[in-house]
């Protein structure tokens, strides 16, 4: 049993969901279940719907109304009027007509998730619609039922008890008939309210479900050949890795690495479940294997940039010490605000760390920390990591930034700079 993750890039367009037709059918005969994103860059133009309807921040039926016709478009491209694919895709679209009718009463998070999710719910009608259409059996799956979480909307943590119990009872003898199409990204909680796991959180939706079912593998399809030890957008003569060991990947993964979300690879290395991301423009090509016993190899040091970053300087009001119960106190802050630490120095008057700037939570801890301490704070920065790093290497990229904040171990460094 295979599971595969499409990422928004391969189904921007008519010829990318065309594409991840193909692809899917050179894998007839095995069990797949597919987990599709929302299309191209929808869930940043749900973000920008969502600000705009709880904050005022544009015009919110004229940013709606891009959104249905771009994925209109799309639908006119690959099917004829009839197609019953045009009514499901409306009636999806519907629930946030019904939202953005009344005034914002939730709390933006909430408001967040219902909205954004509305990407994931259109992108799979579209790319099942299609399958059945070229006579790959497919079935939709509404994933909100599988995979359960509590109430912490824009990241919500998996009830895993319940979340394989509903995958092992149902989904086997699913897959048994048909491809399976669902949505990554998205949780249900138990009043059946949707949850979002985190940005890019499609191959942490392929992990879950592959785990749970003891899948071969998990593919994620990307527009890339595979992990690079740099963003080609950024940098030129990046390299490619043909395998890299669970424990690298969870590392790069958690400084920042964009190709694969963070919670992605722990499932894995627990099931011992390989994870393959291949480009989906040449499904021959080799990409790269993360497995238990890779031999990790580093002719160059990975490089991970972080932008949108904030350094928070925090002391206390009369100048004491910063002491353990002071950084109790602020950790205690900064999770109740949902908000994580990237990194961070201590000295004895301060506290010091950097953190992405998130909207509504920035704001929400900075005034958490001023009712007890003073809070000074940079933005606009970009934490640059460097993992397996050389001196030479650590020079090369800071020249002719400044830097504000410098930190170094055996295997990696990093700095945030301006």
């Amino acid at each position: 049993m295979l599971v595969f993750k499409f990422g928004g890039a391969s189904v921007k367009d008519a010829q990318g969901v065309i594409n991840l037709g193909k692809v899917v059918s050179r894998y007839a005969g095995n069990q797949l279940l597919v987990v599709v994103s929302a299309m191209g860059k929808t869930t940043n133009a749900l973000e920008k719907l969502t600000n705009a309807y709880v904050n005022g921040e544009g015009d919110v039926h004229e940013i709606f109304d891009e959104i249905k016709n771009y994925h209109y478009q799309i639908l006119a491209e690959l099917f004829e009027p009839k197609n019953p694919v045009f009514d499901e895709v409306a009636n999806t679209f519907v629930e946030i007509d019904w939202m953005i009718e009344d005034e914002p009463h939730d709390d933006y998070d909430f408001i967040y998730d219902q909205i954004v999710s509305i990407g994931e719910l259109v992108s799979t009608r579209i790319v099942n619609a299609w399958f059945n259409h070229e006579g790959i059996a497919s079935k939709w799956l509404d994933v909100r039922g599988y995979i359960h979480t509590d109430n912490t909307y824009r990241e919500g943590v998996v009830d895993w008890d319940k979340t394989r119990a509903s995958i092992q009872n149902e989904l086997p003898a699913l897959l048994e008939k048909s491809i399976i199409v669902t949505q990554g990204f998205l949780g249900g909680t138990s009043e059946n309210f949707t949850t979002t796991l985190g940005r890019e959180g499609s191959d942490y939706t392929a992990s879950i479900i592959a785990s749970c079912l003891g899948a071969e593998s998990v593919t994620t399809w990307k527009d890339v050949p595979g992990i690079l030890n740099a963003d080609p957008k950024h940098f030129a003569d990046t390299i490619k890795f043909d395998e890299l060991s669970y424990q690298e990947a969870i590392e790069m993964t958690y400084y920042g690495a964009s190709v694969i979300h963070p919670k992605t690879i722990k499932p894995l290395q627990n099931a011992k479940i390989p994870l393959l991301v291949k480009p989906f423009t040449d499904p021959d090509a080799p990409g790269t294997v993360i497995r238990e016993g890779a031999m990790n190899s580093f002719a160059k040091p990975v490089i991970i940039l972080k932008q949108r970053q904030v350094l928070l300087s925090v002391s206390t009001v009369d100048y004491s010490f910063i002491s353990e119960s002071h950084l109790s106190e602020i950790f205690g802050l900064f999770a109740t605000n949902h908000v994580k630490v990237n990194v961070m120095q201590t000295s004895a008057l301060s506290f010091t760390a950097c953190i992405d700037l998130v909207p509504g939570r920035f704001e929400k801890l900075l005034a958490s920390l001023k009712a007890y301490f003073k809070v000074r704070y940079n933005d606009n920065l970009t934490l640059i990591t460097l993992r397996h790093y050389t001196d030479e290497a650590l020079a090369e990229i800071t020249a002719g930034k400044t830097i504000l904040m410098k930190q170094t171990n055996r295997n990696t460094a990093q700095v945030v700079v301006k």
